[in-house]
């Protein structure tokens, strides 16, 4: 067998809509990347403090979380299709406020937007995703989305040092997000023409079903866990723990980079590109092996990289940062394969919106409030705190993890 024969076989599931959302992502993602390496110093340039960073970060994950029943439950209820294609137009208009913001009040108000918008649609997305994998190609599926998504960003860091040492760290900034403007209306054109419904309705979806529904959609959120084997369970309380420690530094990597381990600002953007390299480079034989092997060491190992990262970045010179943050991309691609793998696994095709819906909303929340405990910890007790305490968190997460959590001797199609 030619190994071009090989490789049309072994990624013969890239099609349809997975192929599609792929292909949206690589937009996406590139153009969200740009900015990301800057934002919080873009913050600070626009007269807020790292409390208010910290306090913007709180909002912004709220607002995600708000949306999160009602955006998996009526994903269920009427199809995927219609709510990913209208809420990615509205994120790609709410970073307007990003490009025009004369103070740090117009991020809070497109942050706030972004994130509603975003939140109504990620069950659908999630689910659409896992509805287009056959069941034994699920880790390398969510693989494959993170290698997609990390080799859209490479050139991200890139860009956005061209744009600060051409036009200045603001006006940069402003230029860069009218980039994700564009780029995002491109790929919400591309999943309105492209994509196919999954879900079999007769209903014709409204969005006022979004308000009369949250009652009914946080009930069903809640009572679809009786239906669902523990290990789901755990499996997200473990997330969640490592998910709030995270949050309480992701915002301060650039802050305490510059002001604290005296990184020069052009230089760290290049630095961050150590995470989609990584993510590129395992992203497909993690893939294989949480399909072939184990979903759950992989998960396990993740919690132990995140950890290990924390330490070495709190006193890093620049080979450390790259040391510290190529095990977070490695973390990363881990975690997303296997645990993304095993929730499709663990979840009927019927119920994942809703526990989508669930977990994002809970996650949410528990980042919101890390963003807001990792600001007031870093202006007013110490910078390094936040990364303590998120190398710390990997612990009962890790420990949950090995004693409770089970694969299933059957696998949800």
């Amino acid at each position: 067998m030619s190994l071009m024969h090989r490789l049309k076989k072994e990624f013969s599931f890239v099609k349809g809509n997975y192929a599609v959302l792929i292909a949206s992502w690589i937009l996406i993602d590139f153009a969200a990347e740009i900015p990301t390496a800057y934002y919080a110093l873009y913050v600070l340039g626009l007269n807020a403090t790292e409390t208010i960073v910290g306090t913007i970060g709180l909002f912004q994950f709220l607002a995600l979380a708000s949306m999160q029943f009602p955006g998996g439950y009526l994903a269920d209820k009427f199809g995927r299709k219609w709510i990913i294609t209208i809420m990615t137009f509205g994120v790609a208009l709410s970073y307007i406020f990003y490009v025009i913001a004369p103070s740090w009040h117009f991020i809070l108000i497109g942050a706030i937007l972004m994130s509603l918008f975003n939140s109504t649609y990620q069950p659908a997305l999630m689910a659409m995703v896992a509805d287009s994998l056959p069941p034994e190609k699920r880790g390398m599926g969510f693989s494959i989305v993170t290698l997609i998504a990390s080799a859209s960003t490479t050139p991200g860091p890139v860009v956005a040092v061209l744009l600060r040492n051409t036009f200045g760290l603001m006006m940069g900034m402003r230029i860069g997000y009218g980039i994700v403007v564009v780029l995002f209306l491109a790929a919400a054109l591309l999943r309105v023409f492209r994509l196919k419904e999954t879900i079999k309705t007769t209903v014709k979806p409204k969005l006022t079903e979004f308000f009369r529904s949250y009652p009914v959609a946080m009930k069903e959120s809640f009572a679809v866990w009786r239906r669902l084997p523990r290990s789901l369970l755990f499996l997200f309380f473990a997330l969640i723990i490592t998910q709030f420690g995270f949050a309480t530094v992701m915002l301060y990597f650039p802050v305490y980079a510059v002001k604290e381990l005296l990184i020069d600002e052009a230089i760290w953007p290049l630095i961050t590109a150590a995470v989609p390299i990584t993510t590129i480079l395992l992203a497909i034989p993690i893939g294989k092996t949480v399909d072939k092997v184990n979903r759950k060491i992989p998960i396990l190992i993740s919690y132990l990289l995140f950890g290990a990262s924390m330490w070495i970045f709190v006193n890093g010179n620049v080979p450390l940062l790259v040391v510290s943050l190529m095990l977070v991309g490695a973390g990363m691609v881990m975690l997303n394969a296997g645990f993304g793998a095993l929730q499709a696994d663990l979840t009927p095709r019927n119920e994942r919106g809703k526990v989508g819906g669930f977990t994002n909303f809970v996650g949410f929340i528990f980042m919101a409030i890390g963003n807001l405990v990792g600001g007031i910890m870093y202006e007013h007790f110490s910078p390094q705190l936040p990364f303590f305490i998120a190398a710390a968190v990997v612990l009962p997460s890790f420990l949950l993890t090995l004693a409770l959590v089970h694969e299933p001797e059957k696998r949800e199609e």
